[in-house]
């Protein structure tokens, strides 16, 4: 007879691991069931972003910073290096240990926690049952009185050029996580996040990257004040990139593969050595829902659900890639804490409009809330307080004194409605906006938060100084 269990969540990635550990927490006899295989052919719990997302591409922009910073910047503080040299064979092995270490940690929280892991493909069929099927092809089953759906997301595929991470000439995020040698040209399919992040890491370990992006503005979801310094940065730097160009066609050459592409000129055709697909992902539910379940989708294969991540079956849950919002490990980590206590009877919640957004690149980007055409767009009236880190002693100090922090506060109750940040460490200080937030904070209850010296928290301070003219270290218009 199958095994029943309190909770059964089917993915093991950021939403899934964590619902099941914060489940068992709460005294709900929990299982996951994930069927990721990694580098090493061992099963490994994680998903995309621990095994070939978030942590691997996060310690290479790492790495390639600290390479392009001994190469090209750190002779401006007085310090010479000479014979600097790259050993990529190294900075892979690194990466794959630091994956491991927090795949390998993940395991050992499911057992401190008692999540039993079941190894395999995880199918939802009629009446909260869970299929399974093994690796090594055999099926089981078991019950659950909930059943929670965390399989993430996966790359979108274009037939203009089908990705092969074998072949390893047309490649996704995956494979270009995995290049064994630097190209000397990487074409990059698409300017958004992922396409950013690697492109920046192969531009960095000498790579000639060029970018073909379909839409004519740059990161459209960001404030479009920080996406036009970004570009510019971004092309200061190196990186070739092309707004309002659409791949046709791809076309694999002895030197590597040719790029058919349409823009407002008319037809063009470039040769790369490699070429990186990001266009986007998609809600990875291919395969996961029985047709007898009676799981209803909406558009583009998300999981229909309401404000709860509850799916239109009683006791099925859905959250993180698979369900409509942002594609972000964190909102997908918190929507599995807010669906555990749900299911333990508690009143789980979480706050969308305080959602960080985070673009690891040099400078990094960082965001949280509206943006000014969100407001515009919406009739909200508001009031803008900005502050550049070339102003801030910190960010001179560490040489890194490009960009600005941006804040949005509505101009009758003086809520803080969005802070954006192009800059260093702006994944860290967007954190700042976001507790603000969460408190439903003014822009005057940071400005009148003591912020410690010399700190680039003090670029915080000054920029909601300035949403009612009042910075201190800038000249205010």
């Amino acid at each position: 007879m199958a095994k029943t269990y309190d909770v059964v969540v089917i993915g093991g990635g950021p939403a899934g691991y964590v619902a099941a550990i914060r489940c068992a927490q709460l005294g709900l006899e929990t299982a996951c069931v994930e069927q990721w295989i990694n580098f090493k052919g061992d099963p490994a719990l994680g998903g995309t972003c621990l095994n070939v997302g978030c942590i691997p591409s996060k310690t290479l922009l790492e790495s390639s910073e600290q390479y392009h910073h001994l190469r090209e910047g750190i002779e401006s503080h007085g310090i010479h290096v000479e014979g600097v040299r790259l050993d990529l064979d190294r900075m892979m092995a690194r990466k794959e240990d630091i994956v491991l270490q927090l795949t390998n940690g993940i395991g050992a929280l499911f057992k401190a926690n008692g999540v039993e892991w079941l190894q395999g493909h995880g199918k939802l069929v009629a009446d909260r049952q869970v299929e399974i099927t093994r690796h090594d092809g055999s099926t089981d089953g078991v019950n659950a009185d909930n059943v929670i759906i965390a399989t993430g997301s996966v790359p979108i595929e274009i037939g203009a050029a089908p990705v092969d991470n074998a072949e390893g000439i047309i490649v996704d995020s995956t494979g270009a996580l995995d290049f064994r040698q630097v190209p000397k040209t990487l074409g990059v399919i698409g300017a958004g996040v992922i396409g950013l992040e690697l492109g920046s890491v192969w531009n960095r370990l000498g790579a000639k990257v060029v970018m073909l992006e379909a839409v004519e503005d740059f990161l459209a979801l960001a404030d479009q004040q920080i996406a036009r310094d970004a570009l510019r940065q971004f092309k200061k730097q190196g990186l070739d990139i092309r707004l309002g160009t659409r791949v046709i066609a791809t076309e694999k050459t002895e030197d590597g593969v040719k790029v058919h592409f349409k823009d407002k000129d008319g037809d063009h055709e470039i040769v790369f050595e490699k070429l990186l697909v990001s266009v986007g992902r998609r809600p990875n539910t291919d395969n996961v829902a029985a047709p007898e379940s009676d799981l209803l989708f909406g558009e583009r294969g998300f999981i229909h659900v309401n404000e709860h991540c509850e799916t239109n079956l009683p006791g099925v849950y859905a959250i993180g890639d698979v369900v409509r919002g942002p594609m972000l490990a964190h909102k997908g980590s918190e929507e599995g804490v807010m669906v555990a206590e749900i299911i333990a009877g508690q009143h789980g919640h979480l706050n969308y409009d305080a959602i960080p957004w985070v673009i690891y690149t040099d400078p990094e980007i960082a965001w949280v809330g509206k943006t000014e055409q969100a407001l515009k767009t919406e009739g909200i009236p508001y009031k803008i307080g900005t502050f550049p880190f070339s102003a801030n002693g910190r960010a001179k100090a560490m040489d890194a004194a490009a960009g600005m922090v941006k804040m949005l506060a509505h101009a009758e109750t003086d809520a803080l409605l969005g802070c954006h940040i192009i800059g260093p460490y702006a994944s860290e200080l967007i954190q700042e906006a976001v507790l603000a937030m969460e408190f439903h904070a003014s822009s005057e209850d940071l400005a009148r938060t003591i912020h410690g010296h010399p700190t680039l928290y003090e670029a915080m301070h000054e920029a909601a100084l300035s949403v009612h003219g009042r910075a201190l270290h800038k000249i205010n218009t």
